[in-house]
């Protein structure tokens, strides 16, 4: 059978992988019943289904037609790497790394830096723009994670506040 889809094959290999991965991975866990429901039960159904789809996509990319097969094309290090490195900054930011000497930043700080190193990753790049959705994320990250949900981590520079 022949591989009329590149793109659909190789994206529903990655969910049939990833979905595999997760529902094996909550097999250590205890999954309880759908009643009473253990900590295994959200990912292993979660695998599952992303296996389901990634077998369906998979079907799918052999089945239906395409017009020139839609290779695959360059990978796309650039982005990558700077959505890569605005999580890790992200994470550094905010807990900081105390065996190297670098104090934590907070969460409005890393939201902030996470925004536009991340930003870096598209074609363009509008200030404006970054600063409203960093600003808009800061805001909603603060309100559901230190309000509502009363989480203990750092808000703001461990040098300012002390």
């Amino acid at each position: 059978m022949k591989i009329k889809s590149q793109k659909d094959f190789f994206s529903g290999l990655m969910f049939l992988v990833v979905g595999i991965a997760f529902a094996w991975g909550a097999t250590t866990y205890n999954v309880g019943t759908g009643a009473r429901m253990g900590p295994g039960y959200f990912p292993l159904v979660l695998g599952v289904l992303l296996a389901g789809i990634g077998a369906f996509t998979i079907f799918e990319a052999m089945v239906v037609e395409t017009e020139d097969g839609e290779p695959i094309g360059k990978f796309a290090w650039r982005p990558l790497g700077f959505i890569i490195g605005s999580n890790i900054v992200f994470g550094i930011l905010l807990g900081g790394l105390p065996k190297i000497g670098i104090p934590s930043f907070g969460l409005i700080i890393a939201i902030y830096a996470l925004v536009f190193i991340a930003a870096q990753a598209g074609d363009e790049f509008n200030w404006k723009e970054v600063i409203v959705l960093a600003t808009i994320l800061a805001i909603g990250s603060y309100l559901a994670f230190i309000v509502l949900l009363k989480l203990q981590f750092p808000v703001w520079p461990s040098f300012i506040v002390g």
